[in-house]
């Protein structure tokens, strides 16, 4: 899409957040800009600062042991060492104070290069841009189409969740019918066991024996009851 249309669309997505987030939005972060020219003026003014700073630690111990070297001729070993000491404390001061200055002089310039320098006319568009400006959007109809795109990718992902939803439980199945079948296998073995042993209809005896059981648990009950405690 055209330039204009990425930040008018930037501009009323980002027109429902607060005053304080008015710092972040697409013009006064020149995201144009940036893209146009590969850097931000944050990062150029950076480059500048740190350069300066280089060369200022570079040049000060040189300008110090000249001053050092000329200002001590013919004085003694301990002024020469006190000089040095005082010309050392001087170049920190110096050293200091440049630094500050420079920052104060950095941001009025940053400033300039923003509004001055570094601001792309709207004319101006990048390669890439300049094949959609013979194709003009409309800027709802864009925003219409992107709505839908969301609404589209929310439902897949619901429809993902959803299918992961019933292999899961479909995998639950499979283990449940895994151990009904074993169940199944074993009475049918113990069936054929008891057939084979001659111990008659295994359903009739199985009753026999669960009659057994709940008669035994009932006298193991009275007998619990009666003993001493």
């Amino acid at each position: 899409m055209t330039r204009e249309t990425r930040e008018e669309m930037e501009m009323e997505t980002c027109g429902g957040a607060d005053e304080g987030a008015d710092t972040l939005s697409p013009s006064t972060l020149k995201l144009y800009e940036t893209q146009f020219f590969g850097f931000t003026p944050e990062t150029c003014m950076l480059r500048i600062y740190s350069a300066f700073r280089d060369s200022l630690c570079d040049i000060l111990p040189v300008v110090e042991k000249v001053c050092v070297r000329q200002l001590s001729k013919g004085e003694s070993d301990g002024a020469e060492e006190l000089l040095r000491s005082q010309a050392r404390e001087c170049s920190r001061k110096l050293q200091q104070y440049l630094e500050r200055r420079f920052k104060q002089l950095a941001e009025r310039m940053e400033v300039l290069l923003v509004n001055r320098c570094f601001t792309v006319p709207p004319s101006v568009l990048l390669p890439e841009d300049k094949s959609h400006s013979k194709h003009t959007q409309d800027i709802q109809e864009v925003l219409k189409l992107e709505s839908s795109l969301a609404d589209v990718q929310r439902a897949y992902e619901a429809e993902v969740c959803a299918r992961q939803a019933l292999l899961a439980e479909l995998e639950e199945q499979r283990e449940v019918q895994k151990q009904l079948d074993e169940i199944l296998t074993w009475v049918r073995e113990l069936q054929v066991a008891w057939v084979k042993e001659g111990n008659g209809s295994f359903h009739e005896s199985f009753r026999l024996v669960m009659e057994s059981v709940k008669n035994l648990q009932k006298a193991v009950g009275e007998v619990c009851n009666k003993a001493p405690h």
